[in-house]
């Protein structure tokens, strides 16, 4: 099991991060504790220096297996659903942004809250084409490169677009590329899937990346998500990526991160 965290390189505004600024001493810390990878929360790829990024990362013999575009939206309010069509225009060229470092490592742009939600007087349809048609642009433009997007279901407390594997795999077939898959994470499958193992398996060759975290948004472990089970579920898919923490930094990010790969490898899977 090939395991990373998730380390923002700015000081991001998102909870649900163990490890944010700081790069270099963190970095060390996520590679000492035994993680093979780290994904990278960038909120704009034009204020970091890549070059020294990817340095970074091999020095500590790490790889990049995704990288976070939701600070986007969490500090900028960009989206690819929004009224104005100068947001939505700024969302896009902000995922093809990402395109050249995702190349260059290997990694997998995650469209999470970044496709936003459905504004007031704007309708549930036409938010979905809006989606839809910033999705295909965005895959047109990764494709030679190589690079694919993996479009994240998030429960219906923080968005009203996409909550579930079975709406996730219906726009993927309305988008129609190849380069674009999911992402899946167990804290918003554990409201919104009723078996998760069972949406696992809908995903089947879909699921281009996987987040964990347990049932209260803690480090796996902490409370009462079947890890075992779940985990199995994915890699009998055929499933061979990352399995990546992205979890609140309780009791803080230290322990968090500590007490996460322990609890994972502790699996033997």
């Amino acid at each position: 099991m090939k395991l990373s965290i998730v380390l923002s390189t700015d000081v991001a505004r998102f909870e649900a991060v163990a490890y944010k600024g700081n790069f270099g001493a963190n970095i060390a810390k996520i590679a000492r504790w035994g993680y093979d990878g780290v994904e990278l929360a960038i909120r704009d790829p034009r204020l970091v220096d890549e070059e020294e990024l990817a340095r970074m990362v091999a020095a500590h013999h790490l790889v990049v297996p995704a990288i976070g575009t939701g600070q986007a939206w969490g500090g900028e309010g960009l989206s690819f659903t929004d009224p104005d069509p100068d947001v939505r225009r700024a969302a896009i060229e902000r995922v093809k942004a990402h395109i050249p470092f995702a190349s260059r490592t290997g990694a997998v742009i995650i469209i999470g809250l970044l496709r936003g939600l459905v504004k007031p007087g704007v309708s549930h349809a036409q938010a979905m084409d809006w989606l839809v048609a910033a999705l295909r642009e965005c895959c047109v433009e990764a494709a030679p490169y190589t690079v694919r997007l993996a479009l994240e279901p998030i429960c219906r407390y923080e968005t009203s677009l996409v909550n579930n594997v079975a709406e996730g795999l219906a726009l993927l077939d309305r988008v129609g590329a190849e380069n674009l898959g999911l992402l899946l994470d167990t804290f918003h499958m554990n409201i919104e899937e009723p078996v998760i193992e069972e949406s696992i398996r809908l995903g089947g060759d879909r699921i281009f990346h996987f987040h964990v975290a347990d049932s209260n948004r803690w480090y796996p472990g902490a409370a009462h998500l079947d890890f075992r089970s779940i985990l199995t579920a994915l890699f009998d898919t055929g499933y061979n990526g990352f399995v990546s923490g992205e979890f609140l930094p309780q009791p803080d990010a230290d322990t968090a991160a500590q007490r996460a790969i322990a609890y994972l490898r502790g699996l033997g899977l």
